[in-house]
């Protein structure tokens, strides 16, 4: 008899920001794969003798592979255990669980995705601010700043991306946004745009900088902290709220 995968989302890291059910889910879990992201306080809150197995994928270090991953959910949930696959965030964005499902529904196998918070939401809290606002900001659009191989995409929608009327947020785009943004500038957004980045949220050393997107990516190009817990948000957000 199969057993069932849980997807959960972990949000940034903090366990007060974990739903009713992901918490649930994980005391009863027999097996948690785990993200780097995910992992920490979170997994106080496994059941005593659950097996606790590391799967995490960071930028430019070792990492597991997905294929593995894969293999991994499908031989634990085989024996008929109850596993849960925690990533961090929201594991709907940028979080690979395509991927993931494709595998299971191959092997036949039931699962269930249990929602987050995802970091530009926290970061937006955290900052005090809004992540759209009436009058100002008509949308909301989440990209990732980094394709497959690590570079910024190169069929990114840049006339979106350049409205000043939109809040845009950047996963994964630590490395990229001083190209980012001198496209988005060549497109006509202004370089005083405001901008906020984020890092570590939720944890002890969270970090928040609210600037604009040339002096931003001007901080990043210099390079700084290796966190890649990390989020961008730029466009009608900021405004004429306080620091």
């Amino acid at each position: 008899m199969s057993g069932f995968v849980s997807f959960i989302s972990a949000g940034p890291g903090d366990p007060e920001l974990l739903t009713l059910k992901g918490a649930a889910r994980l005391r009863e879990a027999d097996v948690v794969l785990y993200d780097d992201l995910a992992s920490g306080a979170i997994l106080d809150l496994a059941r005593p003798g659950a097996n606790l197995v590391a799967v995490g994928k960071r930028a430019g270090r070792p990492s597991t592979k997905q294929h593995h991953v894969n293999r991994l959910l499908v031989d634990y949930a085989a024996t008929g255990a109850r596993v849960v696959r925690l990533k961090s965030g929201d594991a709907g964005i940028f979080g690979r669980l395509e991927e993931e499902i494709e595998t299971l529904r191959e092997a036949g196998i039931g699962y269930e995705i249990v929602p987050g918070v995802t970091s530009a939401c926290v970061a937006a809290a955290q900052a005090g601010i809004p992540l759209t606002r009436r009058h100002t900001s008509r949308r909301v659009q989440f990209i990732t700043g980094a394709d497959v191989t690590g570079e910024l995409p190169p069929n990114l929608n840049w006339a979106a991306l350049a409205d000043p009327e939109a809040t845009t947020v950047v996963y994964m785009g630590r490395r990229t946004f001083p190209a980012l943004a001198a496209k988005l500038i060549a497109h006509g957004l202004a370089a005083e745009t405001p901008a906020l980045f984020a890092e570590s949220l939720g944890r002890p050393d969270e970090r928040l900088v609210r600037t604009t997107i040339a002096e931003l990516a001007e901080q990043l190009a210099r390079g700084g902290a290796a966190s890649t817990a990390a989020v961008i948000l730029f466009g009608a957000l900021a405004g004429d709220y306080p620091s």
